[in-house]
């Protein structure tokens, strides 16, 4: 009731004091809840909480732990090294140390016990230090952030690619463009829709050194993941035809993965000449406190370990214009407003610095697409031709496909067709373009065409002059002069000739087409 214990969500681009209007106000709903179940608990009598503790403690081991221990851990807490594996194998051989002093009978039963009370002695130092000193573990300031590096364009083979740096944590993020084949179907019980927008975020063992099978996807690739998603989502354009997957694999870690996977996916998604509207950075936020918070130090960038000892895990993402993601987890009884405002306003200007080293390795999208990126261009079409690009058992749309390599996926939307016509390059695209319009072009009297002479008879010849479409160029329409017999112009199956169509038949609907009209016509032999 009295504070904040969670926040999530995802925004557009609101400022700091809209989000925190937006927390009070959820706020007074939560009490109501709050007080709700209270309410309900003494209805019921049942307003007293039982106490249960399986752990069984040995206080004088607790008391050796920290006698022994506790100077040592904060000499190396507060020494400042930058090294993250060499200050987590300092700490370990404290622990190791006194394990060796124990007697060796009492050994084996005693070594589970110290190892938790020796994460206690640890966690207090590294408080201590930042508190008292303000000493982080890597030496930094509260407010600084770790030195960062990227890159675009490391790998050849994606669409796009970017490396991100900060620190110890490093994201190596492709793009790849899709077609509409590529969609994620969603099929939930009420949500049965589909998602142009995916991405997948993965953390291999390999990232913090240990030595493990890599197990399939679980809860914190799934929640990392999903965060980036919804801090990049909304940046991308409306109506974009592409379909884009951006993968994110973590190839170190010490802190805020997740954000750097925000860094990483703007930086490969600009690579790909993507135009988002504005680029994302992001940002891990952490907190030390005490006394209820009455004393307490805010943290830019946290490491892994002060995440793992501190009160407070508060990631921010957003554009220079606002925030579009956030996602706060704390490990206290509680966060008050003071503590949260001056943690936004901290978090803004860790977003600003990590946004100005982004934009030094690239400014803006790419103008144009990478040469091995497929093409798309869409049109729409009347409801009523999506039948006919299909064609009787899919044998217009997949003979197409066949002559020009294009890939064409149709779909209704709002009583439309929108036809996605999608190939590696521009005449493949052209070919299929000019046969889908073909097909939905309606023949219109005087207008000429480019047609494909299809059959020669010895009244005429039939001249497709409009994809599926037919009509007859008779004999007399072929040329001013007369002819006896249609292989006397020179016509042959496979000829290409411009001809206009000069007639519809209104009870059959055939079309009359001529070819002499288009020529100039000869003078007649009493004409000067």
């Amino acid at each position: 009731i009295d504070n904040i214990m969670m926040v999530e969500g995802e925004m557009s681009e609101v400022s700091e004091r809209e989000l925190l209007e937006a927390i009070k106000c959820a706020h007074e709903e939560i009490k109501k809840q709050c007080r709700a179940q209270i309410e309900l608990t003494e209805m019921v009598g049942k307003t007293e909480k039982r106490t249960y503790c399986h752990e069984e403690n040995d206080e004088e081991l607790r008391k050796q732990v920290w006698d022994t221990c506790y100077q040592k851990a904060y000499q190396v807490a507060a020494s400042q090294n930058p090294n993250k594996h060499e200050r987590i194998a300092n700490f370990e051989a404290i622990l190791e140390e006194f394990i060796e002093s124990i007697p060796e009978e009492e050994r084996e039963e005693k070594t589970a016990l110290a190892s938790k009370y020796y994460h206690d002695v640890e966690k207090e130092a590294m408080r201590r230090c930042i508190l008292d000193e303000g000493k982080r573990l890597d030496g930094r300031k509260t407010t600084e952030i770790r030195p960062i590096w990227s890159e675009v364009s490391p790998i050849p083979g994606p669409h796009g690619s970017a490396i991100f740096t900060r620190g110890e944590t490093q994201s190596l993020t492709t793009v790849t463009l899709g077609t509409k084949l590529d969609e994620k179907v969603i099929d939930d019980v009420l949500n049965h829709s589909t998602e142009r927008f995916l991405l997948h975020y993965n953390f291999p063992p390999f990232s913090t050194g240990e030595a493990r099978p890599y197990r399939g996807t679980g809860r914190r690739e799934i929640g990392h993941g999903n965060l980036a998603h919804r801090a990049l989502k909304r940046m991308i354009p409306e109506n974009y035809p592409y379909v884009l997957r951006v993968v994110s694999d973590i190839l170190e870690s010490n802190g805020s993965s997740s954000m750097a996977t925000v860094c990483a996916g703007t930086l490969a998604m600009m690579d790909a000449g993507v135009k988002i509207k504005k680029p994302v950075s992001g940002i891990a936020m952490g907190l030390i406190s005490e006394n209820k918070g009455q004393n307490f130090a805010i943290l830019s960038d946290i490491l892994g370990d002060e995440d793992h000892l501190g009160d407070m895990d508060f990631k921010v993402c957003g554009t220079k214009d606002g925030i579009t993601a956030t996602q706060m987890d704390i490990k206290v009884d509680g966060l008050s407003y003071e503590i949260l405002e001056k943690a936004l306003a901290q978090a803004k200007a860790g977003r600003e610095h990590i946004m100005g080293k982004m934009m030094e390795t690239i400014s803006e999208p790419r103008a144009d697409l990478k040469p091995h990126a497929p093409r798309i261009e869409v049109i729409e079409i009347p409801k009523d031709f999506i039948g006919a690009v299909i064609g009787p058992g899919g044998k217009i749309i997949q003979g197409i496909q066949e002559e020009s390599g294009a890939i064409i996926t149709i779909e209704e939307i709002d009583n439309k067709g929108r036809v996605e016509v999608s190939a590696s390059n521009k005449d493949s695209i052209d070919i299929a373009m000019t046969k889908i319009k073909g097909i939905v072009a309606v023949p219109e009297v005087g207008e000429v065409y480019e047609a494909t002479v299809r059959s020669v008879m010895p009244y005429g010849a039939f001249c497709e002059f409009l994809s599926g479409k037919d009509g007859l160029l008779h004999i007399s329409e072929i040329d001013w002069k007369r002819l006896e017999k249609v292989e006397d112009s020179g016509i042959k199956e496979g000829d290409k000739i411009k001809v206009k169509l000069v007639d519809i038949d209104p009870k059959t609907g055939k079309f009359k087409l001529s070819r002499k009209i288009l020529l100039e016509r000869p003078p007649k032999p009493n004409e000067k």
